[in-house]
């Protein structure tokens, strides 16, 4: 049978479902509970293990308040540009603080994965991040901007080329540190007990 170009879809889009789930900060069974989908086909679909209906992704786009485009990463040809010009002779806003740019950078079938997230840029000072804490192990690297991560007890500010390490199951929030430009950073999750394994080249004989 000819490969129609969609093998890949169900693990895109779970990778997407995945992160715009953790870009709120909610649980697998918190979305299962507010969406009334079982906990292991969610799990399952995020895994691209099981390619979500319609149904399925109609309740997920209500719980999430997006749109099914924005979900599933698809919109109507020439909407892009349609939308960048109509941007472009609006004059410049500074975003609600609550919203994020996510990027899947990885087709997520287990173990690790990355994102890179975008938080706009704000004029004031926001709130002390809501924190959530789940199982797994993350690392976190600035690239631009200065980023409040909130973790624990602690309140930390890092900045361009600044790393964090930390077990998710420590309660844990971000935000724009602002007021400034925007922050880009980069977010690799893994399974609890994963880590980074750091390599280096052996040092030559003497």
């Amino acid at each position: 049978m000819a490969d129609d170009g969609t093998g890949g879809l169900p693990a895109a889009i779970g990778a997407r479902l995945r992160a715009t789930r953790e870009a709120r900060g909610e649980t697998l069974t918190e979305v299962s509970r507010a969406s009334g989908i079982a906990l292991s086909t969610l799990s399952r679909v995020e895994n691209g293990r099981r390619r979500p209906n319609l149904e399925l992704l109609l309740r997920l786009a209500r719980v999430y308040g997006a749109s099914l485009d924005e979900l599933v990463g698809t919109a109507p040809a020439g909407r892009e540009g349609r939308e960048a010009e109509e941007g472009a002779r609006r004059p410049p806003r500074r975003a609600p603080v609550d919203e994020k740019a996510v990027l899947p950078l990885t087709h997520y079938v287990g173990g690790v994965h990355a994102h890179k997230h975008v938080l706009p840029a704000t004029d004031v000072r926001p709130p002390r991040p809501r924190r959530t804490a789940h199982e797994g192990h993350e690392w976190l690297c600035v690239l631009s901007g200065r980023l409040w991560l909130a973790l624990g007890e602690h309140d930390l500010v890092l900045t361009a080329g600044e790393v964090a390490e930390f077990d998710t199951r420590t309660p844990h929030g971000v935000a724009n540190a602002g007021p400034g430009g925007p922050v880009e950073y980069l977010v690799v999750f893994g399974p609890q007990g994963e880590r980074l394994r750091p390599r280096a080249l052996p040092p030559h004989a003497g």
